[in-house]
């Protein structure tokens, strides 16, 4: 037992560094270890908050867009009476056939500008009928259609992006 107790105390003298190049050689690594664990924390800390930048673009341009669409519906709904009446304008008899031509190409052009802008008419005629779409104004019998299908348009709805800026009065058969 003697003998256990003299051996013991040497192996712990023996993990302990003896000179001062092996102190200063525990010391450095201990301050590699530490200077690995912070690169790491900093690489952790680098890729969240780019991460989180990412998410940051992505929902300004999703705000950005969603804004645009807004404002945008707002001056277009304004000027749909103009375009209804410039394709009542259109769509009714007169002899001037100049004036005729002069009032479509205006309302073309608006069309045109409408489009450019990311307006779109809403297709009703022959459609099935979408309430999300189509405004439902009366419904008739049909043998002719399927059920639910929209037979005629009173009014045009227009959108822009997946907003609708007004739905389309029609008809609805069956």
């Amino acid at each position: 037992m003697e003998e256990e107790k003299k051996e013991q105390p040497k192996m712990e003298i023996e993990n302990e560094p003896q000179t001062a190049e092996e102190k200063k050689l525990k010391k450095l690594q201990n301050k590699i270890q530490e200077q690995i664990k912070e690169i790491a924390d900093f690489d952790d800390r680098n890729k969240r908050l780019i991460a989180e930048f990412d998410n940051f673009k992505k929902r300004s341009n999703k705000e950005r867009t969603e804004l645009h669409n807004s404002v945008m519906g707002d001056v277009v709904t304004s000027l749909l009476p103009v375009i209804d009446n410039l394709e009542k304008a259109v769509a009714s008899e007169t002899s001037d056939e100049q004036y005729k031509n002069g009032v479509e190409m205006v309302l073309n052009q608006f069309k045109d500008v409408l489009k450019a802008n990311g307006v779109k008419e809403i297709n009703a005629v022959g459609q099935s009928f979408d309430p999300s779409l189509h405004e439902a104004v009366s419904t008739i019998e049909d043998p002719e259609l399927g059920t639910q299908v929209v037979k005629e348009e009173f009014r045009k709805g227009y959108m822009i992006g997946d907003r609708v800026l007004r739905h389309s009065l029609v008809v609805v058969a069956n």
